[in-house]
């Protein structure tokens, strides 16, 4: 098979993390935060999810079949774990940073009709690992990476990932000694009935694995307790694996004490040294990485205050809907030295009444984004709640066209306001859509390019409260995905009546932000603030809600423009 332009063999190492017994165990945290020890260490890392279904990306599936649909800046929606890669890591992926079967076997299929094979009869192998090769390499190349991390999804004996682990491990033989390390993350079971841990399911998927002909160099075992010496000494030697290297990746209060967790280990080292690392190690840059990171953590271990904050939403069965969304709530809080405490609700079926019991002890409320007609109605009776009894409040995406609809209903006087999501036939009675699909919108509609995804730039508007939250920046840049818009005809009846729209599309009249400047926080965007907060880093927006909610909670200790360090306000934004 041809190699990419440019491609060094020997220049670039792989670590493959390969999942066993179920799926679900946490094989992109694994991943994410042995990379970012060897980032740490100065090296280029990159990250890679394969997935064996065979849609074209995850924009398609429900979450609660995958989890949520984690959004790059380039617009690809993929599997949630490239979030967990970009928030270890600190850094933007890539659509080439995430492939499906359905991918690899369009790309083969193309080539067959361009004729790429030169007649021969196109094969699983070498054609579908051949394909697979030439990704890694392809993405080796262009981000001149010393190490690229492949994460294989599913488990070993899967149909669907077969190829995948078939290509690596041609791509070890090929790339030959001290290229590639194999991790296997397995699961060891603590029956209550038995009170003791027992390795069999671990030890019998491992083979599933060996049986393909990849021997793991590494074996995480997750397990709800540390794993005991006894139980890694049997999986060692049923594996071949020194015991030094079969980890216990035990639950924790955190994912992220689990980089921690493995230096400690010594698994970063051990990587380095099979991988012939040594003399691209920098160990200044890790020192001060080490030093970040370790100040993040004693903050998760020094909170001393509590916030709870109730998430609106119709996924609420299924958390990984939420992953971003649970994260950057997490970030804020700690950052801010709180506990917090997720409440969730349930929007379908829930009324005025109803919203105003669930919403009474929380301190501050999020309305999502989501997709259909189900729940609108108990959204809107949330967002209503939150603004007449100063709960801080964040919509955001479907949530920040909801508070439009609430706030043009309750107190613009359009009192038959909806969206354009909800089909003619469903709406009350002469229904007027204040969210719609923007004219230049409809023109591509039958395309299917009608949907806004991926990263845009926001023009802010100087004096308002989001316009300090980004540091009083004039342009930020945030992640979309929706198809739905204010419409430019109610905007001036909007803000006659007192809602501003903070952020706008530069060029076209799209509204991405929107705040009330007589409400403790009352802030919406159009875009998904969660893709873009970082651990070290909270997102601005998400900083403001957690500041509010401990305003709220502790008035005495809290106070709103103190925490987030902004300055007292002047007369010239006040002007403004």
């Amino acid at each position: 098979m041809p190699m990419p332009e440019g491609y060094r063999k020997g220049r670039t190492k792989y670590v493959v993390v390969v999942g066993t017994v179920m799926s679900g165990l946490g094989k992109g945290i694994l991943a994410s935060s042995l990379a970012m020890l060897l980032q740490d260490k100065g090296l280029n890392v990159q990250p890679i999810k394969l997935e064996g279904y065979l849609n074209q990306d995850s924009g398609t599936l429900n979450p609660f079949r995958h989890g949520e649909v984690f959004v790059l800046d380039d617009g690809m929606e993929s599997d949630m774990d490239l979030g967990t890669y970009e928030r270890l890591l600190d850094m933007e992926l890539t659509g080439r940073n995430f492939a499906t079967n359905g991918q690899i076997f369009r790309r083969v299929l193309e080539k067959e009709r361009e004729g790429g094979y030169l007649g021969r009869d196109v094969q699983m192998i070498p054609h579908v690992t051949g394909e697979i090769k030439y990704l890694l390499r392809s993405l080796a190349t262009k981000t001149n990476a010393d190490v690229i991390f492949v994460e294989i999804g599913g488990t070993a004996g899967d149909l669907e990932n077969a190829y995948y682990i078939e290509a690596v491990r041609q791509l070890a033989f090929e790339e030959g000694p001290e290229s590639t390390v194999f991790v296997a993350l397995t699961y060891i079971a603590e029956p209550k009935i038995l009170g003791e841990q027992k390795s069999k399911a671990a030890q019998l998927g491992i083979k599933r694995l060996m049986e393909a002909g990849i021997q793991p160099h590494i074996i995480a075992c997750r397990a709800a307790n540390p794993v005991t010496q006894k139980v890694r000494e049997k999986i060692a030697i049923y594996t071949n694996v020194p015991v030094e290297r079969v980890f216990s990746q035990h639950d924790c209060e955190s994912i992220y004490l689990i980089p921690e967790n493995l230096r400690h280990a010594r698994l970063d080292l051990r990587v380095v040294q099979m991988l012939n690392l040594g003399g691209r190690v920098n160990p200044d840059r890790e020192f001060d990485r080490r030093g970040k990171w370790r100040e993040y953590i004693g903050k998760i271990q020094s909170r001393d205050k509590d916030v709870t904050i109730g998430i609106t939403g119709k996924y609420t069965a299924v958390r990984d809907s939420y992953a971003s969304l649970i994260k950057a709530i997490e970030h804020a809080a700690t950052l801010l030295g709180a506990n917090h405490k997720i409440k969730w609700i349930e929007t379908t079926g829930l009324t005025e009444k109803t919203a105003a019991e669930q919403l009474a002890d929380c301190d501050g409320i999020i309305v999502p984004g989501g997709f259909g007609l189900r729940g609108l109605d108990g959204k809107i009776h949330c967002v209503r709640y939150a603004r007449e009894n100063n709960l801080p409040f964040l919509g955001i995406c479907l949530g920040f066209q909801m508070a439009v609809i609430e706030f043009a209903r309750h107190v613009a006087g359009i009192k038959n306001a909806t969206t354009a999501e909800i089909p003619a036939k469903d709406r009350p009675e002469g229904g007027l859509p204040v969210i719609d699909v923007l004219p230049e919108q409809k023109k591509i509609e039958g395309l299917g390019g009608n949907m806004r995804l991926g990263g845009h730039d926001i023009s802010m508007k100087a004096g308002t409260l989001c316009w300090e939250l980004f540091g009083r920046n004039d342009v930020v840049r945030m992640r979309f995905r929706h198809r739905y818009e204010v419409d430019p005809e109610f905007i001036e009846r909007l803000e006659s009546h007192g809602m501003i729209f903070s952020g706008r599309a530069p060029t076209v009249p799209i509204m991405q932000m929107l705040e009330l400047p007589d409400h403790p926080y009352f802030v919406g965007t159009q875009a998904h603030p969660c893709f873009t907060s970082r651990p070290l880093s909270g997102q601005p927006l998400f900083m403001g809600l957690m500041a509010a909610a401990l305003a709220r909670r502790y008035p005495k200790r809290c106070d709103f423009r103190k925490q987030l360090g902004l300055p007292e306000i002047d007369s010239a934004a006040s002007a403004s």
